[in-house]
């Protein structure tokens, strides 16, 4: 019998992060028309096999792509312009003031385009955005053959410009539709920035509109003491609680930060279902606090992993996502038993496509889902030797040990060269806005 594939991988180590969590040795992967047709290891059960492409996955760690599940891309463009500050020093005295004043569609396009070229380069093929003017983010993700979840950003803060309240359900509607069905690796969504910059109102019809369409509802939630205080003082309870009473909490639902939680709130996550977007790199950067994550998942919430944007990280790295996870919660609970390798990684990988609600179709390497897979060089010393791939993965590897990516079927970078894109000239857009910024003396 001869099977013919346009994609074959060969070799290497495969952790599909199957339910199973089976993981096979010279392992042999099949792809056609974007979808994983095959998942053995050799000697291979045919006759003849044939592809347009042979990838050998010798010295490699085959895995899914990884899935950032909070990020907000544009802000590549403000890497490092406001570092060491508090939360709402550096939003309101900083990022709202040059964002008011510099983010057009051209601008988020080019901070999109650069922050997706870090994020090819370091394994990830999914990720979930919010921030303005979202159909620049969408274009870019669409151009450089990426998953995205890009999400349609309203606050009301009159001083960056924002429009009428009475607008945003056809903002949010107009969104949705222009961008449903234009590609298979777009689905658009909706965020809302905070319970504390968003009126009742406001989250409620965007969470109605996001219902209707059937689309993801984004949110940063319970990021800081302050927010907590804040809610707590003006309505009387949570800010997970407060937003419950709103009706908000679902199982489309995806909330970034989810710090300062108690008991009864991560109680409300795991009845509501809804999903949570780890942050600890930006969580310990602003000092913002650490998530009870260890409870979450124990209590069945899923909780996948996400960098947030690059003004606050300052990388979109997953992999350094991964280790900081399992190593912060060791010493926070002092327990060297907590999110074990494995299940950091099910964070960024499965439990992430749970997150964007995609996990039967990404998140695992299994016969009929969509190929989006990495490769990664463990012919490396400080990848050398592999007792434990999920150790080597969360522990050892880097962003940059990942040689080739693939992408609804489509290789996307090979031997650490992107080919869909020019990156040297989506840095050099970026330094051209950067050069503005910098002779601004109100910045």
């Amino acid at each position: 019998m001869t099977v013919q594939f346009d994609i074959i991988i060969s070799g290497g180590t495969l952790v599909t992060m199957a339910p199973d969590g089976k993981v096979i040795d010279n392992a042999v992967i099949g792809i056609a028309d974007g979808i994983i047709q095959f998942v053995g290891s050799q000697p291979l059960d045919f006759t003849t096999v044939n592809a347009d492409e042979w990838i050998d996955g010798t010295d490699s760690i085959i895995l899914p792509g990884l899935v950032n599940t909070h990020t907000h891309l544009p802000m590549s463009c403000l890497r490092g312009i406001a570092d060491d500050l508090p939360l709402m020093e550096w939003l309101t005295r900083h990022i709202f003031p040059v964002e008011k004043k510099y983010m057009n569609r051209d601008v988020v396009y080019a901070g999109s385009l650069l922050a997706i070229a870090e994020m090819i380069m370091s394994g990830t093929t999914t990720f979930c955005d919010g921030y303005y003017y979202e159909s620049s983010v969408a274009q870019a993700a669409r151009d450089a053959g990426i998953r995205a979840v890009p999400s349609q950003g309203f606050i009301d803060l009159p001083e960056l410009g924002t429009p009428d309240q009475s607008q945003n359900a056809s903002i949010a509607e107009s969104f949705i539709e222009k961008w449903t069905g234009v590609s298979p690796l777009i689905t658009p969504a909706l965020v809302c920035h905070a319970p504390y910059t968003c009126s009742a109102d406001t989250l409620k019809t965007i969470k109605n509109v996001a219902r209707h369409y059937g689309v993801p509802y984004q949110i940063h939630l319970a990021e800081t003491q302050s927010e907590r205080d804040t809610i707590y003082n003006d309505h009387g309870v949570t800010p997970v609680r407060y937003l419950d009473d709103l009706g908000i909490l679902d199982e489309g639902t995806l909330a970034a930060h989810c710090i300062w939680v108690d008991n009864d709130d991560i109680a409300i996550f795991a009845d509501r279902g809804v999903k949570v977007s780890h942050t600890p790199e930006s969580n310990m950067k602003l000092a913002s606090g650490v998530a009870p994550v260890d409870t979450m998942l124990k209590k069945g919430v899923c909780v996948s992993l996400g960098t947030d944007g690059c003004a606050s990280n300052n990388d979109l790295d997953m992999f350094g996502e991964m280790g900081t996870t399992a190593k912060i919660h060791k010493v926070a609970t002092l327990d060297p038993t907590v999110l074990d390798a494995r299940t950091v990684l099910s964070m960024a990988t499965y439990h992430g496509a749970q997150a964007a609600g995609m996990e039967s179709s990404i998140g695992s390497i299994e016969e009929g889902k969509c190929a989006d897979i990495i490769i990664v060089d463990t012919n490396q010393p400080h990848m050398t030797p592999c007792y434990d791939p999920y150790s080597l993965l969360v522990y050892a590897a880097k962003g940059s040990d990942v040689s080739t990516v693939i992408i609804g079927g489509n290789i996307v970078m090979k031997d650490r060269d992107i080919v869909t894109f020019n990156v040297k000239e989506a840095q050099a857009s970026v330094n051209r806005i950067a050069s503005h910024i910098k002779t601004d003396s109100t910045v």
